[in-house]
């Protein structure tokens, strides 16, 4: 088995994560600067858990390219893609649109580049 379907599988889910906990600490951001919270509002343990987060959506991200043949570009995309606020959720939909979620792509991909033996 392949590592692609889980590279796309995991790079799905993190990217929703991460998105995710970006929505927690622009919430924890609001209760800590507008309403004025007590505890900072929660922002030391929900900006940690974003980092991580952010992290580990790098990571996946890496693999991801590397096990469905993404282009440089891409993969400097959705990198790029994990700085703005949900970035990570527009950037995985559009490679789901473009099928370079689908390991199909990198079949095709190498099966194009090996010789045919005929």
């Amino acid at each position: 088995m392949t590592s692609g379907p889980l590279a796309a599988r995991w790079f799905r889910v993190i990217a929703t994560f991460e998105a995710i906990s970006w929505t927690a600490l622009l919430i924890a951001m609001f209760l800590k600067w507008v309403v004025h919270a007590p505890h900072e509002g929660g922002v030391p343990v929900v900006g940690m858990v974003h980092g991580i987060g952010f992290v580990v959506y790098l990571v996946s991200t890496v693999w991801a390219g590397l096990a469905l043949r993404w282009s440089p570009g891409n993969v400097l995309a959705g990198l790029a893609a994990g700085v703005p606020p949900f970035g990570t959720v527009v950037f995985e939909r559009w490679m789901l649109r473009r099928g370079g979620l689908t390991t199909r792509s990198a079949r095709s991909s190498s099966a194009a580049a090996s010789p045919s033996r005929g």
